[in-house]
């Protein structure tokens, strides 16, 4: 075989074999949405029966254990007192979620490793829930993000150095809204680690904000942020995976950059006080592999739906996988030279 031949098979078969040797070694995250396992405020009638979690995610417990890494977003507090629960002018449209701190258990049994508690509920009790949640989820060893007070997480696992940030438009929260400041988080994060997580609660609520507008939402007259341009701007800035939350509905997934995008993951564990109903049931659980830089490899995503009062189910129709597909084509048309969702829910680079 002559130089130049050996050369054209050598490029030939290379790609084939960096690609293999990634996906060997890919960094496997699990990602989910909102998580309230039920309320004891105003009334413990909003508790599983037996003030008992362990049931909730039992379904699903493996798929969750079954990532380097899982996320959720934690929708509440961690608290065992009603001192400092806020209060409304119109408690019809008011919610205050307060999990019992014994409940943290749950959520280490069921394979949780790093949580958001940048959200609109996570100040429902004040300093003194904020504290408690802190508390409960350290003993817990579940790492956190996304207050003022503790903004960002730095770890390892498997030898991959991690860094996490979460962020949010609520009082007491890093601010979504402050894409400089949240520019310079993620690029010191960057400095530091492989791979970094950007977690966002951000968007109106509801099944009129499943689209990804590429504009700022306005919802109940504050600023829920302008999701397109802070991912973006995220991984610009050295974010790897980012991980949306906040509108109770799932939206579309994205990958820029050669990085992912989950717009919004939904309503995944929800067990009272939140709406339910129709699309606000169905949530994906999206694993994420990527390479150990934080580079895109495939994914899958796993429908599940709730029914009130009942533990998480995996959705065999497969609705929620339906719902991404969708809104995928409709708000991010350029995806379909970029990847392919296909009818499994898997999620594959098309290069």
């Amino acid at each position: 075989m002559n130089k130049n031949r050996l050369l054209l098979l050598v490029f030939a078969i290379c790609p084939l074999f960096i690609y293999a040797q990634s996906i060997d070694d890919a960094v496997n995250i699990v990602a989910v949405g909102d998580i309230m396992l039920g309320t004891h405020y105003p009334s413990r009638e909003f508790l599983p029966p037996g003030e008992d979690c362990s049931q909730e995610l039992s379904e699903v417990r493996e798929i969750l254990h079954s990532g380097d890494l899982t996320f959720g977003n934690l929708e509440g507090v961690l608290t065992d007192s009603h001192m400092d629960a806020k209060t409304c002018n119109n408690p019809s449209v008011c919610y205050t979620f307060g999990m019992p701190v014994k409940f943290a258990s749950c959520l280490k049994d069921a394979g949780f490793d790093i949580l958001s508690i940048a959200n609109n509920h996570v100040g429902d009790f004040g300093d003194t829930g904020r504290q408690s949640t802190v508390k409960a989820l350290e003993e817990q060893g579940i790492r956190y993000a996304g207050l003022l007070s503790y903004p960002t997480d730095t770890f390892t696992v498997k030898g991959v150095n991690y860094g996490f940030c979460a962020f949010a438009p609520n009082s007491g929260t890093v601010s979504v809204n402050d894409l400089a400041a949240a520019e310079e988080i993620v690029r010191e994060l960057d400095r530091q680690c492989d791979i970094v997580i950007v977690s966002f609660h951000a968007g109106g609520e509801g099944k009129s904000f499943q689209h990804v507008t590429r504009k700022t939402d306005t919802f109940i007259g504050e600023n829920r942020g302008n999701v397109y341009e802070f991912a973006h701007r995220m991984i610009d800035a050295g974010g790897d995976v980012l991980l949306g939350h906040g509108p109770h509905v799932t939206r579309a997934v994205e990958v820029y950059k050669n990085r992912f995008i989950a717009y919004s993951m939904g309503n995944f564990c929800t067990y009272s006080r939140i709406n339910i109903n129709d699309v606000s049931g169905l949530a994906p659980i999206i694993k994420i592999k990527t390479d150990t830089k934080g580079r895109f490899l495939e994914g899958q995503i796993i429908s599940t739906n709730q029914v009130k009062s009942q533990p998480v189910h995996i959705d065999k129709e497969k609705r929620v996988l339906k719902v991404i597909q969708n809104l995928t084509k409709t708000d991010f048309p350029e995806m379909s030279a970029i990847a392919n969702i296909d009818d499994e829910g898997n999620i594959t680079l098309k290069q």
